[in-house]
């Protein structure tokens, strides 16, 4: 039985990503910052949390994340872990970077350190590239960083590298576009748009209020990324991949998809804020994932219409499910 173990397995990623590993027969390890007390909703949500070995660790402290490799015994490594969020980023730009730049650092050093024939997957992002314009981004592209949050996916995805050819480590990085699901925190701004458009359907009255809809991004549907993920430990060399769907569509595209799932005009409950709006955004991103589908043979199936529904309906039924437990149903 393989063992793996996940550092930020209650994200999104790290609980769809054990799902994953646990129904391909692997032992899954999980990381949290203090597992005591921290809820693992999205383990929970899934079915899964019984299943999962949680043990605590602090990639940011390296005694920390060296004793729980120890510990862990694992034969793959996931780094999942640190400040997910752009727009939180402009708000934490030091604890952005130390939770992702010194946190891969402590991960790498640790491999090192331990010296087993270990396979490690670095969680890059989309967001190094900055705005591609009408140029696709594939592993080539340079990288030119617009937030806090993609300087530090940027540095830490050159540390993978310069690991992997200083110490002959089988060390990854999927460069992952935006990846969407009903695990998403609310914060983030598709989880935000389905939880609100669900209440104004339900009657609330309210408003969107929301901030640059004229962004075009790349969106996916985050159980399919995470296969990505595995694929890429599986493979007999250790490289670095571009995980999208190679189609790219505007805000306002998404939010008018998941307005009309109700019948709703969006605009009629859309208002844009410009304090929402971030120091510096990417206007355009766009991929090329060619080299994921040659490689791990590996694509897409989600689309955008597909992955509105998938949400909308999730986001229904947890609201049906809270509506029946107020009224004791």
């Amino acid at each position: 039985m393989k063992r793996a173990l996940i550092f930020g397995v209650a994200g999104q990623d790290g609980a769809y990503l054990a799902k994953l590993l646990l129904d391909k027969g692997y032992r899954v390890i999980g990381t949290s910052r203090d597992a005591e007390v921290a809820s693992f909703a999205n383990l929970r949500r899934l079915g899964i949390f019984e299943q999962v070995t949680c043990i605590s660790a602090a990639i940011n402290d390296f005694r920390s994340t060296l004793a729980a490799i120890v510990q862990a015994e694992p034969d793959e490594v996931y780094n999942l872990a640190g400040q997910s969020s752009v727009g939180l980023s402009f708000q934490q730009p030091a604890e952005t970077h130390e939770s992702i730049d010194l946190g891969t650092l402590n991960l790498l050093e640790a491999l090192r350190f331990v010296g087993r024939p270990l396979r490690f997957y670095n969680a890059s992002s989309s967001e190094c590239f900055g705005d591609t314009g009408t140029h696709p981004a594939d592993e080539t592209t340079p990288f030119r960083p617009r937030s806090p949050y993609a300087v530090a996916k940027a540095a830490a995805f050159w540390q993978v590298a310069n690991y992997r050819e200083a110490y002959d480590l089988f060390a990854c990085s999927g460069i992952l576009f935006n990846h969407e699901s009903p695990l998403r925190p609310t914060r983030f701004v598709t989880r935000k748009i389905v939880a609100t458009a669900c209440r104004i359907a339900a009657g609330s009255g309210e408003t969107l209020e929301i901030g640059n809809i004229d962004i075009v991004r790349d969106w996916g549907w985050a159980p399919e990324y995470v296969d990505a993920m595995w694929r890429m430990l599986q493979q007999d060399r250790p490289d670095d991949y571009v995980i999208a769907t190679g189609e790219s569509h505007s805000l306002s595209a998404f939010i008018a998809k998941v307005f009309g799932i109700f019948g709703l005009d969006w605009r009629e409950h859309t208002r844009i804020d410009h304090a929402l709006f971030r120091p510096t955004d990417i206007p355009r991103s766009q991929a090329n994932p060619a080299k994921a589908h040659a490689e791990l043979g590996w694509h897409a199936t989600q689309r955008l219409d597909d992955i509105a529904r998938a949400m909308v309906a999730a986001e229904w039924e947890q609201c049906d499910a809270v509506r029946a437990a107020r009224l004791g149903v």
